[in-house]
């Protein structure tokens, strides 16, 4: 199968945003990184973008290199009219579970941008300010929610390559927190660390 030309995709990205936009709708999108990690935060993003200038490399974080996540990244924080991102660390997560726990971190994401719709990446009833459109899969469909992809990965990222440097023995910096067979090891050896959630490490360790 033929790939797609990039500038071909973004526009597909943004013309599924157009029932709104077409609307005179400030458009937000909105997605999360690290539901499903052993440790960590979860981190989630809100953006607004322009309709232009078109950032072609805009698409779903995880089709993306780290490399290329990083470049877009900074391109996104140039060009978005606003940008909000939101965190729920591990003791959060274990307080209330992770959808709870996500679900208050895309609040605070919101709470710091102006629209009139949000395009959320399937997550449902969250109670904003703004409508609320649920997509499945969101982050393939709509620039928006790419975009918001993105933010919430790197930023996520970045949080877990800093968390490396307290933390070194697990090899946050690599597995960002995610049950690779490294992590599971050095957990099952040395127990975890503050940043573990404990409501997901059971069948591992005894917390």
């Amino acid at each position: 199968m033929a790939r797609i030309p990039r500038e071909e995709k973004a526009r597909a990205l943004l013309a599924f945003e157009e029932p709104w936009r077409g609307q005179g709708l400030v458009v937000a999108g909105m997605d999360e990184a690290g539901r499903g990690p052993l440790a960590g935060p979860v981190v989630t993003a809100c953006v607004v973008m322009p309709p232009e200038p078109l950032l072609i490399w805009v698409d779903d974080s995880k089709k993306l290199s780290e490399k290329r996540r990083e470049q877009v990244y900074e391109e996104i924080l140039a060009t978005a009219l606003a940008v909000g991102v939101g965190i729920a660390d591990a003791e959060e997560i274990d307080r209330v579970n992770i959808l709870q726990a996500t679900k208050n971190a895309m609040r605070r994401a919101a709470g710091q941008v102006q629209a009139d719709v949000c395009l959320i990446d399937a997550v449902e009833n969250l109670g904003l300010a703004m409508r609320e459109v649920p997509i499945i899969r969101g982050d393939a469909q709509a620039y928006s929610i790419a975009a918001a992809s993105i933010v919430a990965k790197v930023t996520r990222d970045r949080m877990l390559r800093e968390l490396d440097t307290r933390y070194p023995d697990y090899g946050f910096a690599r597995n960002k927190g995610y049950g690779t067979a490294e992590h599971i090891a050095a957990l099952k050896h040395l127990g975890p660390c503050p940043e573990h959630r404990r409501s997901f490490i059971g069948h591992f360790v005894t917390v």
